[in-house]
């Protein structure tokens, strides 16, 4: 089989193993040594290989390996021509086709990777809103705390005032009777 590139050839193993009951990674990739490119990549079954003896696991979960050799290898052949080179149908496992939800295509991871972003966008929109509404309202707070500090101010200035004159008016009146008694 001919693809006209290597994301086509993905895709077609993607949907072939969604078809027959299998989910596939990519095991390798050779690299040209003149411009860095991709030129050979192997996909494979995911139970391929087998989990490395004394491995420290990370996971809870169980090794999904099992030694499967399924797989399918392209290589660029020319630009725009990727070729199968290799493959390999049989499992060394039962293969099970899921009723359930498949696993996202990386259209469709992206496509939600957008949504998200996109979201996300309007949130920090709302929320710089929201900031610039709490700033204004704690100005307001701000000021009217001050307008009442210089009230609270002027009234105890007025008190003061009121009992220097009601004490002056105390002490007049005290020499007042003196002077008349």
């Amino acid at each position: 089989m001919v693809f006209e590139s290597e994301d086509a050839a993905k895709s077609f193993y993607d949907e072939y193993a969604k078809r027959v009951g299998f989910i596939t990674r990519i095991v390798s990739s050779r690299r040209s040594e003149r411009d860095g490119s991709v030129i050979s990549r192997r996909l494979a079954c995911n139970k391929q290989g087998f989990r490395k003896l004394g491995q420290v696991r990370i996971r809870k979960r169980e090794s999904t390996k099992e030694g499967c050799m399924a797989m399918m290898r392209v290589n660029r052949q020319k630009p725009g021509k990727w070729v199968v080179t290799k493959f390999v149908k049989e499992h060394s496992h039962p293969l099970v086709i899921s009723a359930g939800k498949q696993r996202p295509t990386p259209d469709e991871k992206d496509k939600k990777i957008r949504e998200l972003t996109s979201e996300l966008n309007r949130a920090n929109q709302r929320l710089a809103a929201c900031q610039a509404q709490v700033q204004m309202f704690m100005k307001l707070i701000e000021d009217h705390t001050q307008h009442l500090s210089g009230t609270v101010e002027v009234s105890v200035h007025n008190v003061k005032e009121i009992e220097s004159e009601k004490q002056e008016l105390t002490l007049s009146h005290h020499r007042f009777d003196q002077v008349y008694q």
